[in-house]
């Protein structure tokens, strides 16, 4: 009895599955692998064609029904594909092509979010910012919906992937295992990540842990390669945790610029993650240019804390490597106060008008989604945006709040409640002080500057 109950859910979710529709109101994309083999893996690509109907979206269809593109399909991500049934997609094409009037490319990804509650807001939100910041490069996306083997999987993000490419990560190419010194000085890729993967370099960082960084390009090292790499990956710790704060030299590998505009990103988004995975550095060639941190990438744990801390402090996702000890450069934290203060007045405001046009274009979508994924899909677009909304408002209010007062007048009126907490001198509030720093001490409503000696 037990078998037939179960055969009999099996078949009702199969015949629910099948009764979803497209809502026709984005672009819809077919696959079709071959024989109709399920997608069962993040390693290897199988084979598949495809078409895109662009329905009334305004973008540009690719084949037809009955002249599909040949394609390759795999999973993708790690928790994302492990842990939700709505899976995430990479595709490869075998040649560029201009999908959705995206630039020619033959990578792309198909995100699912289906850990988004918040009507898909984390990416879409985090991805705006870096734009509005003029973030070197961001990824670009379109809302679509997908069909897989003539099932109807919901509402996706026909997403551009990280990747070395004059429209994409913009610095010139470098051959895997080259052996040309005049070369390995530029076309680097790399992910701070926090899973273990078999092309990676490792280091300890200045706070004891181990830092993996996973090459995007090249991906095959000669030894010439590696020593060049890991000097400069050494070379950057050794700046980061100098004691001697306004000390300039981790400036001379990291694009100080670059990296507050993408600390901005992830302070205002509150992404406990960065840092800890997901962060991408790439440099140019020349062994004057300088490391950037860039572009963005994943904000699945971004404004879930109701507590407002910088990112980085009291994260559930440990080790966050570097950006700690970089907060306590005083140039730097000028440097994001700076940006801040044009985006905050300037470029912020136009965030909620952007969220609301994007709920409004994938309202019918969604409505299909949540029909198709009960678990993951939201069902009060309007409710969830308002709310995601507020989380944001209040998020920036206290980051304008920190970055835009200093001394200990602010530092006092933060914290009064008898609690011990301490403060850098931009009043970033930071983690007891190691030997060396300067910060700022508050006890029992008292604020009071103390230098370690």
């Amino acid at each position: 009895m037990k078998k037939l109950l179960l055969f009999v859910f099996a078949v009702t979710a199969i015949l629910s599955a099948k009764a979803v529709e497209p809502s026709g109101t984005l672009p819809v994309i077919y696959i079709n692998t071959t024989n109709g083999a399920d997608i069962t893996t993040t390693e290897t690509y199988m084979e598949a064609t495809f078409y895109i109907d662009p329905k009334s979206s305004g973008y540009s269809g690719t084949g037809s029904e009955s002249s599909q593109v040949v394609m390759k399909i795999r999973g993708r991500g790690n928790t994302s594909w492990n842990n939700y049934d709505k899976k995430p997609y990479r595709i490869k094409l075998t040649a560029g092509q201009k999908l959705l009037d995206l630039k020619k490319s033959k990578n792309f990804a198909l995100m699912a979010y289906a850990e988004d509650e918040h009507a898909f807001l984390r990416a879409t939100t985090g991805f705006k910012i870096s734009e509005l910041l003029n973030m070197a490069y961001t990824p670009i996306r379109r809302s679509v919906e997908l069909v897989i083997n003539g099932e109807y999987k919901g509402l996706y993000f026909f997403t551009e992937t990280i990747r070395v490419d004059k429209d994409r990560v913009p610095v010139v190419k470098q051959e895997d295992n080259s052996t040309d010194e005049t070369t390995v000085t530029g076309g680097w890729l790399l992910e701070i990540d926090n899973d273990v993967a078999d092309e990676q370099v490792t280091m300890t960082d200045g706070d004891n842990n181990t830092m993996r960084f996973t090459l995007k390009h090249p991906e095959e090292l000669s030894t010439v390669q590696e020593n060049y790499l890991m000097n400069q990956l050494n070379a950057m710790n050794n700046a980061i945790y100098d004691t001697d704060k306004t000390s300039t030299t981790w400036q001379e590998y990291i694009d100080i610029d670059t990296l507050a505009r993408y600390y901005i990103v992830q302070e205002l988004m509150d992404n406990t993650e960065a840092f800890h995975g997901s962060t991408y550095l790439y440099k140019d060639r020349s062994s004057a240019s300088n490391w950037n941190v860039c572009p963005v990438w994943d904000f699945a744990n971004a404004l879930r804390r109701s507590e407002q801390k910088n990112f980085y402090v009291d994260s559930p996702f440990t080790p966050q490597h570097w950006i700690a000890e970089i907060a306590k450069f005083p140039a730097f934290m000028e440097k994001v106060k700076e940006l801040w203060v044009d985006f905050y007045e300037d470029k912020y405001p136009f965030i909620s008008s952007h969220i609301d046009l994007f709920i409004t274009s994938i309202t019918s979508a969604a409505a299909c989604d949540v029909q198709r994924w009960p678990s993951y899909g939201t069902s009060d677009l309007t409710s969830a945006a308002t709310e995601f909304k507020a989380l944001l408002d209040a998020r920036a209010e206290w980051l304008n709040q920190q970055l835009t007062s200093s001394g200990v007048e602010s530092v006092n009126a933060i914290e009064s409640n008898g609690e011990t907490v301490y403060y850098n001198l931009q009043g970033m509030r930071i983690s007891n002080p190691s030997t060396g720093e300067i910060y700022i001490k508050v006890e029992n409503g008292i604020a009071s500057k103390i230098q370690l000696r």
